[in-house]
């Protein structure tokens, strides 16, 4: 115990000796904290952005406003800051780093500065002065960019010509969008690199690919009245769309002369690329927007899930003028019967009072739903532009299931998700539809069962040759399925006309708006279209 007694008494005196033999050692002993711990503290909240912590780090209190003005002039992403080795003495320190800098449009920008530390209040605290952001920054100095853009690329079409000319037809103009001045709000989401009033894309691809098309521009990095680097720009990449300029011209040919807001969608089934899209008005997208009750184009989509449960065309069904459904009182159009029919028969004249009875007896709510979502039915689109995905609900009632058979109750669709019914139907495949082949596309495709696609083919044949669309002139090879689609309020309601089909590895689908009969009015559309290609 002596001994333990005299150890201690030992190791204080070498304490006090040591206190009193220089002025360093008291530092060592008594200061709370290093340097490293203090620079690290300073170095997180700066990476953080957090100016308030920084400040609780200071030797001296005081604005480090210059923190927020260089993010902000500069469009500071983020910020990285890397320590170096600590030099220290007398109750000093000092550590360099290393910041990385991730500019908005541009990428990193890296420099080399120094934090100084000094011992008060028996702790390390940052010795800060303007010279601490970057080293040759004086007091009152701000960052600031000078940018020099390049030419704008284009947008063009398939065959490589350029459609943002701002001569091309109206239609096309709605797809390309145009270009407009900067706001402040485009700049804020841009990037700082933009300046209020600058040419920059609104609407249509001109806006998508605002960044592809714009290119970066070459940046002068500036303090003050100095440049500190001077970063190199990229040119911009053009947009090639999928646009076929026969076909394009083909539809405003079928659509100019029509008294009625009329659409009309043409789609590559091998590919998915939109090779045509037309509005005869102005204003509204309605081709890639509307959303319209598809009517009897849709008895396409429940016979994929009627062929898929057993029919083929050649099955025998009826065709009654009347039949009820869960409690849903269906007809034909002017109340047509046709008795005992094939289902190849009941489909090419779109006979109602067959479709609704086999869609209660062999499909349910979630087939139904199946074989909707199986030709792009409730499926986000990218197409390069804003457009409406096709809305299938579940049926919540027998009635609703035998109104969705035809069309009805609560569905909508665009003429754009129609034609890529058509196009999955022609191919045996769906594929997301898309106006720039380049983009990545987040739906994946999906094959149809080849009894359906062979069955399919079969029926929207004879829909041509001796159904609804027998009389609108549709040249030899065409497959469609005419639709007339109540819509509106009351005892007697309004129609929208219909046609949707493929010739070759051309999908198609036009819808006219109020127009009537989709087989006198909307197929003789189509058939134009498909002529004058």
């Amino acid at each position: 115990m002596a001994r333990g007694r005299t150890i201690a008494i030992a190791s204080v005196a070498t304490v006090v000796a040591v206190g009193a033999a220089g002025g360093g050692a008291w530092y060592v002993l008594h200061t709370r904290g290093t340097p490293a711990e203090t620079a690290q503290q300073f170095a997180a909240a700066w990476q953080a952005g957090d100016e308030r912590a920084m400040t609780a780090t200071l030797a001296t209190p005081q604005s480090l406003a210059a923190y927020g003005q260089q993010r902000k002039a500069l469009g500071v992403a983020s910020t990285k800051v890397r320590l170096g080795q600590v030099t220290e003495g007398d109750g000093r320190a000092r550590i360099p780093y290393t910041a990385t800098l991730e500019l908005k449009n541009l990428g990193p920008w890296s420099y080399e500065g120094q934090i100084d530390l000094v011992v008060k209040d028996r702790a390390w605290k940052v010795d800060w002065k303007p010279s601490t952001l970057y080293p040759s920054m004086a007091a009152g100095a701000e960052f600031s960019v000078k940018t020099n853009w390049p030419q704008r690329a284009a947008i063009t079409d398939a065959d490589g010509d350029r459609i943002d000319t701002g001569t091309v037809g109206g239609s096309v103009q709605q797809l390309v969008g145009y270009l407009d001045k900067a706001t402040k709000k485009d700049v804020a989401k841009l990037g700082p690199f933009y300046r209020t009033g600058q040419a920059i894309g609104r609407g249509g691809l001109q806006e998508t690919f605002q960044k592809q098309l714009a290119g970066t521009p070459t940046t002068e990095i500036r303090l003050g009245d100095k440049t500190l680097q001077t970063i190199k720009g990229t040119d911009g990449e053009g947009v090639r769309t999928s646009l076929d300029p026969r076909a394009q011209a083909a539809a405003v040919t079928a659509v100019k002369d029509i008294d009625k807001p009329t659409s009309l969608v043409a789609i590559r089934p091998s590919t998915g690329e939109v090779i045509a899209m037309v509005n005869n008005r102005g204003g509204f997208n309605r081709a890639l927007d509307g959303r319209y009750p598809p009517g009897s184009t849709f008895k396409a989509v429940t016979a994929i899930g009627l062929l898929k449960a057993g029919l083929s065309p050649q099955s025998r069904v009826t065709c009654p003028m009347y039949a009820t459904v869960g409690g849903l009182k269906v007809r034909n159009s002017d109340k047509e019967q046709f008795g005992s029919l094939s289902f190849l028969d009941a489909f090419a004249y779109s006979c109602n009072t067959t479709f609704a009875p086999l869609a209660e007896q062999k499909l349910s709510p979630d087939k139904l739903l199946d074989a909707a979502e199986s030709v792009g039915f409730n499926t986000p689109l990218t197409i390069g532009v804003p457009a409406t995905k096709a809305s299938f609900p579940k049926a919540k009632s027998g009635a609703e299931l035998a109104a969705e058979s035809f069309g009805q109750a609560r569905i909508t669709a665009s003429p754009l998700s129609i034609a890529s019914v058509a196009a999955a139907i022609a191919d045996g495949t769906w594929r997301p539809p898309t106006l720039v082949p380049s983009m990545k596309q987040k739906a994946k495709e999906r094959p149809l069962p080849e009894k359906v696609t062979s069955g399919l083919h079969q029926m929207m044949a004879a829909v041509v040759t001796k159904g609804t669309a027998k009389s609108a002139g549709l040249p030899s090879g065409t497959h469609g399925k005419t639709g007339t689609a109540e819509f509106g309020t009351g005892e007697k309601l309004d129609t929208h006309a219909w046609f949707m089909g493929f010739r070759n590895d051309v999908a198609f689908a036009v819808v006219v708006e109020g127009g009537g009969g989709g087989g006198s009015v909307a197929a003789p559309v189509a058939a134009t279209f498909l002529k004058a290609l």
